[in-house]
């Protein structure tokens, strides 16, 4: 069986897995972000981009011609 705690204070998370401990039950700890992780991974992957010179530049003026 498994159980999911959700709004854990941090506070409390050591007892809980003390508790775990005493009943000889696994704990996974796992922080969620609040993004997508294959966004993140695409804006990395454009930042890296930029970096090595595989963008293009528009000049400001030419945005909205």
């Amino acid at each position: 069986m498994e159980l999911i705690l959700k709004k854990v204070q941090k506070k409390h998370l050591p007892l809980i897995k003390e508790l775990a401990k005493m009943l000889k039950v696994e704990v996974e700890a796992k922080e969620d972000s609040p993004y997508d992780t294959e966004f993140v991974n695409q804006i990395l992957t454009a930042e890296k981009d930029i970096k090595e010179g595989k963008g293009v530049r528009i000049a400001t003026e030419d945005l909205w011609k």
